[in-house]
């Protein structure tokens, strides 16, 4: 359904098209801004936006087409959904506006800060006074079981390309110091230059045989180079290869990884080792209960910083939630990773002046008391033949 009363639909959505799970999306959704309308006294939650805005996409029965202005009351405890794809005429958020007027709903409207201005415009010229809320983010904090099987996929999608990239180091041969494959598996006694676009190629082509999209996320040493050096990759030096697909359903993964072809250990190894055992700690100390972002940051770099690292080593933490952005909450210092959350954790350590070891996995938080999941998270080793087995 395109308009007016939007309860109830939904049932019949294509699981082609990642729907199925709009009914249980909304019942959460419902959950949180139902407690923020009561705290609040107002009458209706209102979002507006395109198919570009997830939370358009999180509220959304059906795939939108164009503007779409949705609104929950909560007295009637019903969804009220105006469309471009609809066929009255005018603007949906004009009409979401005058039709919320027509109902004679009174009290305050509640919104996310980033409405757009038009949009706040029609619902004060309706008579709504508006205030702010961040109930819908706080909704797509926590993840349902649908979403997290959305992720879960998205990133078997993204172990799919690492472990592609991974088969071509494995294979891949030294020549004049620098690394060299086969031409499309052809007479290995003439193998072109491994580049990175080359590498990322073999990524997003097993991103996309696994059912997802690259989204533009793929990268070969991100930070290093922008994934364009026309100059072979080497052996030896660790190299970075990141991946962030998406889904059918529109939810992202996301997975990054180090390889060095023939490793000869040294600092390499110790920081491997350090960036590693953070993960381990970070899980533990997520199993025993909820803590902020800024809480688990810094016990990653704690535990990397253990094995010897001074405070002039480079180590970096980053800790998000992932879902129909590769980046969402929580993500900012004081945001909670707790239960029914999905974040990404990403450990970077220094190695040289331009190297470093970094690894990234998503991690799916349950109850208290139990251990996190990890998903699809292949082997965190230097060594590209590990990931194959």
């Amino acid at each position: 359904m395109t308009g007016g009363n939007d309860r109830g639909v939904a049932d019949g959505i294509r699981s082609a098209d990642g729907f199925e799970y709009a009914p249980e999306r909304r019942d959460h959704a419902v959950s949180v801004v139902s407690a923020a309308l009561a705290e609040r006294d107002a009458a209706a939650f209102v979002h507006v936006g395109t198919d570009r805005d997830p939370g358009i996409r999180y509220l959304r029965p059906a795939p939108a087409t164009g503007r779409t202005a949705i609104a929950y009351l909560g007295a009637e405890d019903e969804w009220v959904v105006q469309s471009a794809a609809d066929e009255s005429r005018g603007d949906p958020a004009e009409r979401l506006a005058s039709t919320l007027a027509d109902r004679g709903l009174e009290g305050p409207v509640l919104t996310p800060p980033r409405v757009p201005h038009d949009a706040a415009l029609y619902l004060e010229h309706a008579g709504f006074e508006l205030a702010s809320t961040d109930a819908l983010e706080r909704a797509r904090t926590t993840k349902t079981a649908g979403e997290r099987a959305e992720i879960a996929a998205a990133q078997r999608a993204a172990s799919a390309g690492i472990r592609r990239a991974a088969s071509v180091l494995a294979d891949a041969t030294v020549v004049d110091g620098r690394l060299a494959v086969a031409e499309n598996d052809g007479d290995r006694s003439d193998p072109e230059p491994l580049t990175a676009a080359r590498l990322r190629t073999a990524i997003d082509d097993a991103i996309v045989g696994a059912g997802a999209l690259p989204a533009g996320n793929t990268a070969v040493d991100p930070g290093s180079s922008d994934g364009t050096d026309p100059s072979p990759l080497r052996p030896g030096e660790p190299i970075v290869l990141e991946a962030a697909p998406r889904g059918p359903a529109g939810y992202h993964g996301g997975l990054v990884r180090t390889l060095v072809v023939d490793s000869d250990g040294g600092r390499e190894r110790r920081v491997h080792v350090a960036v590693t055992q953070s993960f381990r700690s970070a899980r533990s100390m997520l199993t025993a209960g909820t803590e902020s972002v800024t809480a688990v940051e810094a016990d990653l770099e704690a535990e990397v910083r253990s094995f010897g690292f001074a405070e002039g080593d480079a180590i970096e933490t980053d800790v998000a939630g992932v879902g129909l952005e590769p980046r969402e909450r929580p993500a900012e210092g004081g945001d909670d990773v707790g239960p029914e959350t999905v974040v990404r954790i990403d450990v970077a350590g220094q190695v040289g002046a331009d190297t470093r070891i970094r690894i990234a996995d998503v991690l799916a938080v349950t109850d208290e008391g139990e251990r996190p999941d990890w998903l699809a998270a292949p082997s965190q080793s230097l060594e590209p033949s590990a990931l194959l087995e």
